[in-house]
């Protein structure tokens, strides 16, 4: 028997091959999702297996562009940032390219949400990649980082309190198997060093002002989610995955000892009160730390310490305990891929 094809999901099709064995073996779609924050444009080219939905890696990439340069002040994308971005989904672009992704989609997210001149970025997008970009609403970003979180996480850890820190956006996320309630908050670590983080090291009044800020949001946040319902609490994005490279003392970035790092309240606490106190020079010398988070790292610690915080006195006042965080590198970029395949 020849090569059989029949309509797999969006009327693509799923090639059914007969090997020498006899047993039929069932093709997995590639996909390219490209996920457009306010710091950092990231591409993850993965192959889907269409059974299970697991995504093996192909290709994972990381650039810091700073998209969100200046928005929450002018509410524009700035040309520079606008360049830069679109330099590196060219680049991106090419990878896609060769390694012939079926089904490509780019997600832009707070940034872009907020600027009057996104249709600049979007026309730009569309002329390289030849699909149109979506500008999602906080709910479907912090429905696609549950996704992409829980894929990996067992079904006895729930609920959980997934919370996607990003650059001008953190989403908070409460559920088990699929979200229940969900809210995005204003704050990030790009915005956050902008508003108010101004000297290096941050002056106590600046960092006082920072948390009054996250403070505010999370009651606007916990209003929406009971996050007083988790078992676990899990943190995603570049913020978080720094404090735990810090909090773990480690000398390089090291993704695998970072993925499922699970650790103590109190540790996490310490590791971001560390770096926000440190100077710009002496966060630039720590061997895992992105010269693209050099600046805004101090803000992105100060975010997670008080949504640490919040989450476990939240927990305790409805008679639980929250003694430790889990950290996952799997969030919205994972679920960015099985929504291209259809998993979502």
């Amino acid at each position: 028997m020849g090569p059989a094809a029949l309509p797999l999901l969006n009327g693509a099709p799923l090639l059914l091959t007969e090997p020498a064995g006899g047993a039929r073996m069932v093709r997995v779609t590639r996909v390219a999702a490209i996920d457009c924050g306010t710091n950092s444009i990231r591409l993850l080219i993965a192959d889907v297996d269409p059974a299970t939905g697991v995504l093996e890696d192909l290709v994972r990439r990381m650039e810091v562009v700073r998209l969100g340069q200046g928005v929450d002040r002018t509410g524009e994308l700035h040309p520079e940032a606008l360049a830069r971005t679109l330099e590196a989904t060219a680049r991106y672009a090419e990878e896609i390219r060769e390694l012939g992704a079926e089904r490509v989609r780019f997600v832009a997210t707070s940034a872009t949400r907020d600027a009057r001149n996104r249709q600049e970025f979007v026309d730009g997008v569309r002329a390289i990649l030849g699909v149109e970009p979506e500008v999602v609403a906080g709910d479907e970003e912090a429905r696609l980082s549950f996704a992409g979180a829980t894929s990996m996480l067992g079904a006895d850890g729930g609920p959980y309190v997934v919370v996607d820190l990003g650059g001008g956006s953190t989403e908070v996320v409460l559920g088990e198997a699929e979200p229940s309630a969900a809210h995005s908050m204003d704050v990030g670590c790009v915005r956050m060093t902008e508003r108010h983080l101004h000297d290096d090291p941050p002056a106590p009044a600046q960092v006082q002002a920072a948390r009054a800020d996250v403070r505010a949001a999370l009651d606007a946040a916990v209003a929406v989610v009971p996050v007083r319902q988790a078992a676990t609490l899990v943190g995603l994005a570049g913020s978080v995955t720094t404090v735990t490279a810090h909090a773990l003392g480690l000398d390089r970035y090291d993704r695998d000892r970072i993925n499922g790092a699970e650790l103590a309240v109190d540790e996490v606490l310490a590791a971001c009160e560390s770096l926000l106190a440190m100077t710009r020079e002496q966060r630039s010398a720590l061997g895992f730390m992105h010269p693209g988070r050099v600046d805004v790292i101090g803000a992105g610690a100060l975010v997670w310490s008080e949504v640490v915080r919040r989450v476990r006195d939240e927990v305790a006042a409805g008679g639980g305990t929250l003694d430790s965080v889990v950290t996952s590198e799997h969030d919205i970029l994972d679920g960015i891929a099985l929504s291209a395949a259809g998993r979502l």
